[in-house]
């Protein structure tokens, strides 16, 4: 029987932000968001080593304080991928282990879901995979929420900000919701950055895409969790009422 790669997490974690800046040192339970990420990361006991990976000397100043592992990188990256696979060259993580990009605005997430996304990698031929949870219609209706279709084997066939599939009676059809966490093997992670945007990202604003696009299959893991993202400040008084009920 196969085993499980190496497994290493790493939570890109930007200080600028359009909607809240310095949204990774918000407090949160007397905590800074990237604090409460990193605890949930670290309850996950298939992942080895586990990261913040930012470009804010008060970030990692911070985290040093607070004894979580920092790698400063730099501050012209265009995502959050880019700056996953700079910390990822300068831990020289393996060819062959797997990354997992761990959201830094997720301070509710559940560990669970980390291991939901790890498990396929005992198979060779999993390169990506990346969870989706059942919605229902009016939930697919709405455009923030990046829906996802995907073949018998779990393989991801398309992502699109409109409902899909489209069906002439949307109340049998069966809609799923992508949740952004993603998990890759090292190579695949470097090709992905390495190809650029490709036309259908741009299109939708969907950088997934671009695996697709570029026929590198994404194995979608099917999970009966939530992701609760921080976007804006007004999210964490939704966020602490969670963490108060957990």
């Amino acid at each position: 029987m196969n085993k499980l790669p190496k497994c290493y997490g790493i939570i890109p974690a930007r200080y600028g932000s359009t909607r809240f800046p310095g949204k990774p040192l918000a407090e949160i339970l007397g905590k800074p968001m990237f604090w409460h990420v990193f605890q949930r990361a670290s309850q996950c006991p298939h992942l080895s080593k586990i990261v913040l990976a930012t470009d804010d000397n008060r970030i990692v100043s911070t985290a040093n304080n607070l004894n979580v592992p920092a790698i400063n990188t730099r501050d012209d990256h265009v995502s959050g991928t880019d700056r996953v696979l700079e910390a990822a060259e300068l831990l020289n993580v393996p060819e062959d282990a797997v990354v997992v990009n761990i959201q830094g605005d997720e301070p509710a997430l559940k560990p669970e879901m980390i291991t939901e996304l790890i498990r396929p990698f005992v198979s060779p031929d999993v390169q990506v995979t990346t969870p989706a949870r059942k919605i229902d219609a009016k939930e697919a209706e709405n455009p923030d929420l990046v829906k996802v279709v995907f073949a018998k084997n779990g393989r991801a066939l398309y992502f699109s900000r409109s409902p899909i599939p489209h069906s002439q009676d949307s109340q049998k059809t069966e809609f799923y919701g992508h949740i952004g966490l993603y998990a890759y093997r090292m190579n695949i992670l470097r090709q992905f950055v390495k190809l650029g945007p490709s036309r259908l990202e741009r299109t939708e604003k969907l950088e997934q895409l671009r695996l697709l696009e570029n026929g590198i299959p994404v194995q979608v893991v099917k999970t009966d969790y939530q992701s609760i993202s921080v976007d804006r400040p007004e999210d964490i008084e939704t966020v602490i009422r969670i963490l108060e009920q957990a």
